[in-house]
């Protein structure tokens, strides 16, 4: 008998599966190479292959009228496939572009660097040097033959018709290696909007690209299209905006606003529609074209007056007296006065050793004329029983936390959502806030100057500007937006929806009475326009150092077509530059020019210049 040796059985069997599982192993990963994955397959395409990619023309924006206001002209980038690079003359190459060989040098560095070009390939196409002119691309186009390799890429940069509304209009500038991580449509060299418009309809403005392929031979020379063409891609355009901005009544502002720190903003009531926005400093929007837009950037962002910030919609300030038109409201709702409810005013707010300053005028008297003539105490009186109602209420707490909701149901305390990035949210303080703050000890004399827009109390221009369209349409607004309409595409319909406030209708009626004897007798003397039956609200915020000047009101007072807030730092009363310059910028839009007397005052108010001293903001 023979003796059967098991381990040696053992082992044959374990041989067998060893090969099964390698060639299992070979099988799965041919299967992924060539199937699953197509890195091979592009290296592959690639030596045969050029992929040229054909670069879509960006959506261009018009104004409310139809103005051109941002378009596109030609420019031209140099890419190059470092593969098909050979004896290549870099002091010739360097002179013909009026580049510095460290330059090339750092160039070549960079787009071999797959930290910061994730999508470098040897085999396509890098962006090598961008926007040169049609005058430095002829130049290159007759020694390009010498240089295999480089290729010219047409594409567009953007021009601007005007030199205002850089705030809104944005500006476009490479993609940064996060742009690319976060959207695969973006390669190294492609342009993205980065303020702005350009940036918040990035997606509508930038279109789709296309491909135009083409076939070589082993050396890489090109020898036509390929499949005559057939599985080219034809770029589509970008989407065309039309803005609600009028640039007319835009140019007035910014020149209004010159020599001065501020903002104005312009609503079209019905609509939400922001006629303007000027910011104050501003700068032209042009500096932001072409290869010296870095250099032009950072002088701007070194610039102590800081004028890349938008004050329309990042400055938070105090809102003054404009923000008593909202206590009005609230104090009615909420039936802690009545119309016809008198308050005293002997020179201010006095209860309890406090004071709260006020300026002449008859006393007592009910909201209307409290309105009219801006009385400080009136409102601090309706904010102080408001607060100690604890009948109704229960606690200040709970008081306060009621007044809060009607301030966020008027715009207050959060961004309102314009179409626009880096909007704030100013500040409307809540019973935790003071809890915190006061170790829970507190009451309506502690946060008494809220009731006047003062104290914790802040808002942007934008935030205020929407009041004065939410009283003018009685009670709601639409959430203001720049673009009014984009090509073959509805606005999102948060632009489109109207947001009521909490307050009745028959309220606002009362406080839109307010401000018209504000404008016809009161504090807005100065806005009483012939036929325009304007409505207006002063504001005079203090600062540490001289006082802000507001100004916040709508016109006509039936059917209104616009809404403006003024906001001028250290412009001292609101009448000084807030209520003329209101006035001007409903008078340019609603009578479509201005009389040759307010054209005087207009160039009287842009030769006057603040001094603000050395400006550390």
């Amino acid at each position: 008998r023979v003796k059967r040796d098991y381990n040696l059985e053992k082992r044959k069997y374990v041989l067998g599966g060893s090969v099964v599982i390698v060639v299992l192993i070979y099988l799965v990963r041919l299967f992924t190479l060539q199937i699953m994955s197509e890195d091979y397959k592009k290296n592959a395409d690639s030596n045969a292959l050029l992929n040229k990619t054909q670069y879509p023309s960006r959506g261009v924006m018009y104004d409310r009228n139809g103005k051109l206001l941002v378009y596109n002209q030609p420019a031209y980038d140099v890419t190059m496939v470092m593969k098909e690079v050979e004896n290549l003359d870099t002091l010739d190459l360097c002179r013909t572009l009026n580049i510095t060989p460290d330059y090339f040098k750092r160039r070549i560095r960079e787009m071999k660097d797959k930290r910061s070009n994730p999508g470098y390939s040897p085999y396509t196409h890098q962006v090598f040097m961008t926007q040169l002119s049609a005058e430095e691309c002829g130049v290159f186009q007759e020694k390009l033959f010498k240089f295999p390799g480089f290729y010219i890429q047409r594409r567009t940069i953007r021009q601007y018709n005007y030199s205002s509304a850089a705030h809104v209009l944005g500006d476009i500038a490479e993609v940064s290696k996060k742009d690319i991580e976060i959207d695969d449509y973006y390669v190294r060299g492609d342009f993205i909007g980065k303020q702005g418009v350009e940036r918040s309809y990035e997606k509508q403005l930038r279109g789709e690209k296309g491909v135009e392929i083409l076939l070589r031979d082993a050396r890489g020379r090109i020898q036509g299209r390929y499949m005559d063409g057939a599985l080219d891609k034809t770029p589509v355009p970008g989407k065309n905006l039309t803005l609600g901005i009028d640039i007319e009544l835009q140019q007035l502002a910014e020149r209004l606003l010159e020599g001065k720190i501020g903002s104005v903003v312009a609503i079209e009531p019905s609509t939400g529609e922001i006629l303007c926005m000027a910011s104050a400093p501003t700068f032209d929007p042009r500096l932001m074209v072409g290869r010296q837009r870095g250099k032009n950037h950072i002088d701007l962002a070194r610039d102590s007056w800081k004028p890349l910030l938008n004050r329309s919609i990042m400055g938070q300030f105090p809102p003054g007296s404009t923000f008593k038109t909202t206590q009005g409201l609230t104090f009615l709702e909420e039936g802690i006065i009545t119309a016809d409810t008198p308050y005293p005013c002997y020179g201010g707010f006095v209860h309890s050793g406090l004071r709260v300053g006020c300026h002449a005028h008859p006393a007592p008297i009910p909201l209307v004329p409290a309105i009219a003539t801006s009385c400080n105490a009136y409102f601090c009186w309706g904010l102080y029983h408001m607060i100690g109602a604890r009948k109704k209420y229960g606690s200040v707490q709970n008081a306060m936390a009621t007044w809060r909701d009607y301030m966020v149901s008027m715009g207050f305390g959060y961004p309102l959502g314009v179409d626009l990035p880096g909007e704030k949210r100013g500040m409307i303080p809540n019973d935790k806030y003071y809890d915190k703050n006061y170790n829970g000890s507190w009451n309506g004399l502690t946060i008494i100057s809220i009731a006047i827009g003062q104290g914790e109390v802040t808002a942007t221009p934008l935030q205020i500007a929407n009041l004065g369209a939410t009283i003018a349409n009685r009670g709601y607004f639409i959430t203001p937006h720049v673009v009014k309409e984009i090509e073959d595409e509805a606005l999102d319909s948060l632009y489109t929806t109207k947001r009521y406030t909490k307050v009745s209708e028959k309220h606002y009626e009362t406080v839109v009475q307010g401000m018209r004897a504000a404008v016809t007798g009161g504090t807005c003397r100065a806005a009483n326009l012939p036929g325009l039956d304007v409505c207006g609200k002063t504001g005079t915020a203090q600062n540490k150092g001289k006082d802000h000047s507001a100004f916040m009101g709508f016109a006509p007072m039936n059917n209104p077509k616009i809404a403006v807030a003024v906001y001028v730092e250290n412009g001292g009363w609101g009448a000084t530059y807030g209520v003329p310059i209101g006035a001007l910028i409903m008078e340019k839009y609603l009578n479509g020019t201005l009389s040759p007397q307010s054209e005087m005052k207009a160039g009287d108010i842009q030769m006057r210049r603040i001094d603000y001293g050395v400006h550390e903001r």
